[in-house]
């Protein structure tokens, strides 16, 4: 039975269809080899199932105001600001990109949206200053998965609604995993640009900074407002992401004039296909949970895998691997949606605590979004940069590197995910 599911999924993905083909055509083949009295309509309802839990509206508000965002200025006004105060130290155009993709994260949640507003317009100073290319797009490749972790993460906004873990938790949890990434990036290029030669700027007078911060300070908002919003009990994550919508449009139309309302049906189009194609994902994805859960192999890997009483440090470090590998393949998006209704139930019994669970998970699928053959950034940014797989894969070592050793890291240091947690709720 496993067999087939997993012959059938590899299939199709060699034979170039589309993920969700193979994630609704492996269950139903299974159904009617080994249960054929079992009722087929009863995959059409839970394809319907998993698109209807309320939670789930976040995600195109959320794709929506990184649309509109990446249009507009809010990205370049970011990157300014953060120049002023790092820009003159060793590295500082690389600390400045990376600590960039950490605050348009925490706008976006989307890592490819981080990746087009952020990489694509760093390219050319960064070259100029005298960094290597293939360093450049690896540095912006990683530091883009920073918004995987920092909320509003829609990974983690997917772990929540398959596990039942409260968003609000899981967003608080990934602040402090994320800016433990931000803080392993710069290190590594302070010293790099040490290395290399790259010449600093000059330091910028507070007056500059005053004006950056001006400038930045309307963008700098987004976070407030979702994070504040959720945590003050004023909205919830869902209207929060409505509410970011909002703002993101008042900005970029109103303030900063830079797109106008013509623009938005070519935004809203471009949102639109990206949230068919994570919602057909999402309901092919519960149809594969219910089915697997159905035909009981969730226990049966799990036991042959974990045993029958394992650790919790041994839960995750197999976790861990599997998701990472998953992640090497396809899209996060299925990954979590088909791995965690397997292993959740054995993490929460060996004592795992299911935020922090969700931070790893997530974690994972950043490191798996820019780990070759199939890695996700890595195929954005082909597209944005118009470079070969090869190349712009070459400077990817250090900092997949790096993020293994924050996994690590993360596993052995729950307290990292969970000391905000506790000091919120």
């Amino acid at each position: 039975m496993v067999a087939l599911l997993l012959g059938i999924m590899i299939a199709c993905l060699a034979l170039g269809f589309p993920m969700m083909l193979g994630m609704i055509i492996a269950p139903l083949a299974v159904l009617a080899l080994y249960y054929p009295v079992v009722n087929p309509m009863l995959m059409i309802q839970q394809l319907i199932a998993g698109v209807s839990p309320f939670s789930l509206l976040a995600v195109p508000m959320f794709i929506l105001a990184a649309d509109i965002m990446c249009t507009g200025q809010t990205a370049q006004r970011l990157l300014d600001f953060v120049d002023t105060f790092v820009g003159h130290i060793k590295g500082g155009m690389a600390i400045t990109s990376a600590a960039t993709c950490t605050i348009f994260g925490s706008i976006s949640g989307s890592t490819q949206a981080t990746l087009v507003a952020i990489g694509k317009p760093m390219m050319q100073p960064m070259l100029k200053a005298g960094y290597n290319e293939s360093h450049v797009i690896a540095l912006m490749m990683s530091s883009a998965n920073i918004a995987l972790l920092i909320p509003p993460s829609i990974c983690m906004i997917m772990y929540a609604v398959v596990t039942g873990t409260s968003v609000g938790e899981l967003f608080i949890g990934g602040v402090g995993p994320g800016l433990l990434v931000l803080l392993f990036f710069s290190v590594y290029e302070y010293f790099y640009a040490g290395r290399k030669g790259i010449p600093i700027k000059p330091k910028f007078t507070w007056k500059q900074r005053w004006e950056g911060f001006r400038k930045a300070l309307l963008p700098l908002g987004f976070p407030i407002i979702v994070l504040g919003g959720i945590y003050t009990g004023l909205f919830s994550p869902t209207e929060a992401a409505a509410m970011s919508v909002l703002y993101a449009a008042i900005l970029e139309i109103f303030v900063f004039q830079s797109i106008t309302f013509k623009d938005l049906p070519c935004i809203a189009l471009s949102t639109g296909m990206v949230t068919a194609a994570v919602f057909i994902l999402v309901a092919g994805g519960q149809a594969f949970s219910w089915v697997i859960t159905f035909a009981q192999i969730p226990q049966m890997l799990t036991v042959g895998i974990l045993g029958t009483d394992p650790s919790a440090l041994y839960v995750l470090a197999v976790i861990s691997i599997f998701f990472f590998i998953g992640c090497m393949f396809v899209d996060s998006i299925p990954v979590i949606i088909i791995l965690s209704p397997i292993f959740f139930p054995v993490a929460v019994q060996a004592g795992v605590d299911p935020v922090h669970l969700g931070i790893i998970v997530t974690l994972q699928s950043a490191i798996g979004a820019v780990t070759p053959p199939f890695g996700c950034n890595i195929f954005t940014a082909c597209a944005i940069y118009d470079r070969t797989f090869l190349h712009v894969v070459k400077g990817l070592a250090p900092y997949m590197i790096m993020f293994i050793i924050i996994s690590v890291i993360m596993i052995l240091v729950p307290d990292i995910a969970l000391f905000l947690v506790r000091m919120m709720y």
